[in-house]
């Protein structure tokens, strides 16, 4: 399966903005992107020309920059979220938000917002070693779509897990309305196609869409 495997915090500083990417580091003065930050002193791009690039872009740099930023918080590579898109285009409705409630309906996304992972990446590492199921059934695939009324549950051994009690018990995180929880956090079901309201990820969709419609 091809990922991104490269430093993460750099991804932040491209997008000028946390993403989320590494857990609990987000949210320290390790962040490169937090205010009062330690290391603030890097909070321009990456690269030997990061500097250079603070000057105001064109509209297509914004457009180009929100899909990035999108695609880069929900771990997909270009092909993937690509595909995504054309898939949200076909679909009636509004094309920007079904594109995002197709990348928060991706089962790694419900693990994380079920609050088992710290991040995204480490939530996927979940359901890639196994640890996730559907209805009982063991899923190993992140991109799977979980479809209302589907309850996504950790196995009884990993609910003993140090990193996943500790997410549940440290982790500020509120799970979402779209989503119930039971059995103490480690059962969650899919209550309705989450909502654009619902869906507190900072990113303007509508750029994504004129991007690619070009």
């Amino acid at each position: 399966m091809a990922r991104y495997t490269g430093p993460v915090c750099r991804l932040c500083r491209r997008e000028r903005t946390k993403l989320y990417l590494k857990g609990e580091r987000c949210f320290s003065l390790k962040c490169p992107v937090a205010e009062n930050s330690d290391r603030q002193a890097r909070a321009y791009p990456p690269g030997m020309h990061g500097r250079d690039r603070q000057r105001q872009g064109s509209e297509y740099l914004t457009q180009l920059r929100e899909k990035q930023k999108a695609r880069r918080t929900y771990g997909l590579l270009e092909k993937q979220f690509r595909n995504l898109y054309e898939e949200a285009n076909r679909r009636p409705g509004i094309t920007g938000t079904n594109l995002l409630q197709f990348l928060e309906l991706r089962l790694d996304n419900v693990a994380y917002r079920a609050g088992w992972g710290a991040s995204r990446a480490q939530a996927r590492q979940l359901v890639r070693h196994g640890h996730v199921a559907i209805n009982g059934k063991r899923v190993t695939i992140p991109s799977y779509r979980v479809r209302p009324g589907e309850v996504v549950s950790l196995k009884p051994v990993t609910r003993e897990n140090f990193n996943v009690k500790r997410n549940l018990d440290v982790l500020d995180r509120t799970v979402p309305g779209w989503l119930e929880v039971a059995e103490g956090g480690f059962n969650v079901t899919v209550r309705i196609v989450p909502q654009r309201e619902q869906i507190d990820e900072p990113i303007r969709e509508q750029l994504i869409v004129e991007l690619y419609s070009k």
